[in-house]
């Protein structure tokens, strides 16, 4: 073993031979040479300490390493390979600031230097881990300078492992997947032990669905390095999208215990102990992701999703407006609040929501399809044809209009389209359309025939869209939605189904109770208005034969007794009759079995109020021309 040479000997030494110059001149003749092996030997322990320093980082002792890199930049000040390592080393410890002041330091030394612009690059990557709304507002221009910075390393060194592999995260966070493997594959053919850029081939290769490929690079990742946190998450994704939860939660472990900071972890965990079912460790899981990355959508859905898969519509509405807070303009946050919005009848919210959507994104037909459902719930719940003149089915009307322009081959939009036209009092003929092939289609067309009052017709589509439904989460779906449009029959056929499908008994039981009290409510309001009727009390006797008839559309004697006392009510005006008359065709198409006598008697009662209604409109633009 050769003894170590310190710095100090080496100093003493070269001082020594310095003061014996002086003293005998003969000794200056070595002076030179004496000056020379000296600065060798100091060089050779720089470059040792660099190189010892380059090993460390390579076991990820990154502190270690920074230290040693330091010795070496206190010896020579200029030392580009170690003041390059000093910013590689802080990096990786997120000092991000000091890292890129290294990095500068090295640039302005040698400004082609492919480390320090590699580093620069990763440095820019990690600072978009931070929830700072101001580096996340400038997203997009970071993202092009790390691009740049990557550029630049790789046209000095074009085989650099890790400017190929800083590259490809660039062009994963832009979206760029398939550029991004190509770069990742790159970096693995310049160092074919390069873990990192396994385990990121193998997330491009999950988020494409290739789990085999995926699991193949994570595998190979983790023999290299079997600390690689990606990988293990990775193996993670997989193995829950394959249904092997226990593994799954087993590599999440795993991938958690050697870096617990990863939100995205957090989330796979939750989502994994969610499929197991033990929802309160998923929700402690996916609480700690949200803390961890707020700014992440997915983890406010899931939870969400769990709250009102237990029937906690509120709390899960007040979960995704938390996520608002950080992110006020997500698309998807603002429609999962509209829809569990419209889940529980609260309409103007649900049409706030979706309107948020359609302002920012008018192609969104999802948005404009929930929207004319609001606006068909809200005109049953208030006179129809009131609604039809009102400011709210201009606004609908332009923006369906709007989403069908985008859309043009869209026949669910096209059928929304019908159901306003049907609400507005005019004849649409659905044949005419298209003919319903889908499960969304038939839904579609289930509604635009129930706002022309063809309850049988409507209630057909909805029976065939539940007979194909045979997984448990497709069955409660449709009861769910049926419960929404006051299908009733259909929501209690489907919670029925759904109770005898595996894991469905509970939630069905809840869907099944909804039912009941909607029923029983409907109910009510019926008994209530006939009541307030009976005593002439008619403006309060029409606000609850519409509740009875929002409520539970298929009851025959509601729609009998508003179409009454509409016609009662003082003064009359030709709205008023307008409904009358649509109540009482409801009433005909609800009542298959009347008599041939009082159909005729009903439908010449129609005639004259048609007549009736046509008069007094003439009569109320007389009136409201200018003289």
């Amino acid at each position: 073993m050769k003894p170590t040479i310190h710095l100090s000997v080496v100093l003493l030494a070269l001082s020594s031979a310095i003061s014996l110059a002086g003293a005998f001149p003969g000794v200056a003749a070595d002076n030179s040479l004496i000056a020379a092996k000296s600065k060798k030997l100091i060089k050779a322990k720089i470059e040792r300490d660099v190189m010892m320093a380059d090993e460390l980082m390579l076991k990820a002792k990154y502190a270690d390493a920074a230290e040693l890199y330091r010795q070496a930049i206190n010896r020579n000040t200029k030392n580009v390979p170690a003041i390059a390592g000093l910013g590689m080393a802080l990096g990786k410890q997120f000092k991000l600031d000091g890292a890129m002041e290294q990095f500068d330091k090295a640039l302005e030394l040698d400004p082609r230097n492919a480390m320090a612009h590699s580093g620069k690059a990763m440095c820019l990557l990690n600072r978009l881990q931070s929830s700072s709304l101001t580096v996340q507002k400038n997203r997009e221009s970071i993202l092009k300078q790390a691009e740049s910075e990557a550029k630049d390393a790789l046209s000095t060194d074009p085989t650099m492992p890790e400017a190929h592999f800083n590259l490809g995260m660039v062009y994963k966070e832009q979206g760029r997947q398939d550029e991004a493997a190509n770069e990742f594959k790159e970096a693995t053919v310049n160092d074919p032990q390069y873990s990192e850029a396994f385990g990121q081939l193998g997330l491009i290769k999950l988020n494409q669905n290739s789990l085999s490929e995926a699991a193949d690079n994570f595998k190979k990742a983790v023999t290299i390095n079997s600390g690689n946190s990606t990988a293990h998450y990775g193996m993670g994704q997989v193995n829950l999208q394959q249904g092997r939860i226990d593994e799954a939660i087993k590599e999440l472990n795993t991938s958690l215990y050697q870096y617990p900071n990863s939100a995205p972890v957090h989330q796979a965990l939750g989502e994994a102990y969610a499929a197991q079912g033990n929802t309160v460790a998923a929700v402690k899981e996916l609480q700690e992701s949200i803390r961890i990355k707020p700014e992440n959508a997915a983890p406010y859905l899931k939870i969400a999703d769990i709250r009102a898969n237990r029937g906690d519509l509120e709390l899960s509405i007040s979960e995704l407006r938390s996520g608002l807070e950080i992110m006020p303009d997500n698309a998807v946050l603002h429609m999962t609040i509209a829809d569990q919005s419209l889940k529980l009848e609260k309409l103007d919210d649900a049409l706030k929501e979706y309107q948020a959507v359609l302002s920012t994104a008018p192609q969104n037909s999802d948005a404009a399809k929930g929207l004319t459902r609001c606006y068909y719930l809200k005109a049953q719940k208030e006179a129809t044809g009131a609604f039809s003149m009102s400011n709210e089915w201009e606004k609908a009307d332009q923006q369906l209009q709007q989403a069908i322009k985008m859309n043009p081959n869209d026949l669910e939009l096209r059928l929304a389209e019908a159901k306003l036209r049907a609400l507005s009092g005019q004849t649409v003929d659905l044949a005419q359309i298209g003919t319903p092939k889908t499960d969304g289609e038939r839904i579609a067309y289930a509604e635009a025939l129930l706002a022309q009052n063809k309850y049988k017709e409507a209630s057909d589509q909805m029976t065939g869209v539940l007979s194909t439904a045979t997984d448990t989460k497709q069955i409660l779906a449709v009861g769910d939605l049926a419960l929404m449009i006051k299908d009733l029959n259909t929501a209690e056929a489907a919670y029925k189904k759904g109770a005898m499908a595996p894991g469905g008994a509970d939630r069905a039981k809840r869907g099944l109770d909804q039912v009941v009290k909607a029923k029983e409510v409907a109910r009510q309001d019926l008994t209530m208005a006939d009541d307030l009727a009976r005593k002439k009390q008619l403006a309060s006797a029409v606000d609850k034969y519409h509740a009875a008839i929002y409520g539970n559309p298929v009851v025959a004697d509601a729609h009998m007794g508003l179409a009454q006392t509409l016609e009662k009510m003082s003064p009359l005006n030709s709205s008023e009759l307008h409904e009358s008359i649509t109540q009482y065709k409801a009433f005909i198409s609800l009542s298959p079995n009347l008599p041939p006598k009082e159909l005729e008697k009903l439908n010449k009662r129609i005639a004259k109020l048609e007549e009736k209604a046509y008069k007094l409109e003439q009569k109320e633009k007389q009136q409201k021309s200018p003289r």
